[in-house]
């Protein structure tokens, strides 16, 4: 798709077409640490990690490779694969709680990328707020194109993260990688307007206060129960929306309606806790009679 992202508006208000995410590129480390020998390394029962959390790899960055080089890595493969040069990017974010410099941003070191085409007009910073960080940053380059900013060319969303942890029930939740998303009108993966929904609230557990030590300090049962009422309120807010701007009963919207469901994974288990979780408000939130059949089971706790 070479060239810039120059689309056809819809509407009287002059938004560009089917906004959304074009291409995905994708780096992980290719070293890592096999689950069960850190079971056996912590004096851990077997399965605590591989079943409890469902992990079974942990990738880590070698002496060679920090949060510049990832991110450097999978923004290059971007642009290489997506058929753009930098030229066609204005508008570059960066999500990411992994600090080298705690002025310096990623984003800077990225522009390293964009000095041979003489192309230094590009947009946005880093953001960090733990994971969400990444979420926000598409957020941004969304509403970038949305907005009357927009000059036409695509926007980049960069997410990565070099998550360690103290020995402790915290570290095998650790990992590394980088997500790079190319974003522009016409998109194949287009993100609903108008139903975007948040859940926030102050909450202590993960945080980072100690600026001599790379590692968070974490409340692993106050984290599992922040994840699963954020879960549960945007959701709700959600089908609030949706159902009011299709015209549609908020009962009318439950998991079935959508063809899949992508969540946040500090570890592989959460995410089907949390499936089961929205499954289980539906059948909670459904008032009609024949309930029995669909939600087979449940039915003691109607």
């Amino acid at each position: 798709m070479p060239g810039t992202a120059n689309g056809s508006a819809n509407g009287t208000r002059g938004y560009p077409d089917n906004v959304g995410i074009i291409n995905i590129e994708f780096y992980c480390p290719t070293e890592y640490v096999e689950q069960s020998e850190l079971e056996a390394h912590d004096g851990v029962s077997q399965g605590k990690y591989t079943i409890g959390l469902g992990q079974t790899r942990m990738a880590i960055c070698s002496d060679r490779e920090d949060i510049h080089s990832i991110c450097l890595t999978v923004t290059k493969r971007l642009m290489e694969k997506s058929h753009i040069t930098s030229k066609d990017i204005g508008f570059l974010m960066v999500g990411t709680e992994t600090l080298i410099d705690k002025s310096k941003s990623v984003k800077t070191v990225l522009m390293q990328l964009f000095e041979d085409s003489g192309n230094f007009d590009v947009q946005a910073i880093d953001t960090t707020n733990a994971c969400f960080g990444g979420t926000a940053s598409l957020f941004h380059a969304i509403d970038w194109i949305e907005s009357s900013n927009w000059d036409g060319r695509y926007a980049i969303v960069v997410c990565g993260d070099i998550a360690v942890y103290a020995a402790g029930p915290a570290r095998p939740t650790g990992g590394a990688g980088a997500v790079a998303m190319l974003i522009g009108p016409q998109a194949p993966l287009v993100i609903d307007r108008g139903v975007r929904t948040h859940y926030m609230k102050n909450a202590y557990d993960f945080f980072k206060p100690d600026f001599t030590s790379e590692y968070p300090s974490v409340d692993g049962p106050l984290s599992n129960a922040c994840y699963m009422e954020a879960v549960y309120n945007a959701y709700a807010l959600f089908r609030k929306k949706f159902s009011h701007s299709n015209g549609l009963r908020e009962s009318d919207i439950s998991v079935d309606l959508f063809d899949g469901l992508v969540f946040h994974a500090p570890y592989c288990k959460i995410t089907s806790k949390a499936l089961a979780r929205l499954a289980f408000n539906d059948f909670k939130n459904d008032p009609s009679p024949d309930f029995v059949g669909k939600y087979k089971g449940l039915e003691e706790y109607q």
